[in-house]
């Protein structure tokens, strides 16, 4: 997976490099090179976060979901319980169990969630300052071929 990470970032690395070239050589002008590798930067970030809003929304909203469930599972279990004579344990136990299941399942959604959302936030944090990085050094170095000619 780090190896795929890796690939990855090289690859993004590369078409900000080729977009950044590719408009010095045409215009000579580092600022137009350094306006290529932002609008390339930006592009490849857009791809990067696509996924960050779902797995945020899964990992806030699922265990309310699992609430509400357990709320409602209890609510039927002591509706049962309005039409039974003797209210034991027995009669209310599996509706319970039931109810939190639901509570359960919230959680199994929102815990994996949570921390992918996490890791892949990070990840993308951490490639922003490593791809704008290479930004600021490449610019350096057409700065200073520009000024050695």
């Amino acid at each position: 997976e780090a190896a795929q990470r890796n690939t990855r970032s090289d690859a993004v690395l590369e078409h900000i490099f080729e977009a950044g070239m590719q408009e010095f050589m045409k215009v000579r002008e580092i600022d137009a090179a350094r306006r290529a590798m932002k609008a390339t930067y930006q592009r490849e970030m857009d791809h990067l976060e696509a996924n960050l809003p779902f797995l945020a929304s899964v990992g806030s909203v699922s265990p309310y979901i699992g609430l509400f469930g357990t709320v409602w599972g209890i609510m039927h279990s002591f509706r049962g319980l309005a039409n039974v004579q003797n209210a034991t344990l027995s009669a209310v136990a599996p509706g319970i169990a039931e109810a939190l299941i639901a509570t359960a399942i919230g959680l199994f959604a929102a815990i994996p969630a949570v921390v992918a959302y996490n890791r892949a936030a990070t990840d993308v944090d951490r490639l922003s300052i490593r791809f704008e990085t290479f930004i600021e050094e490449f610019t350096n170095i057409l700065q200073r071929q520009t000024a050695a000619r």
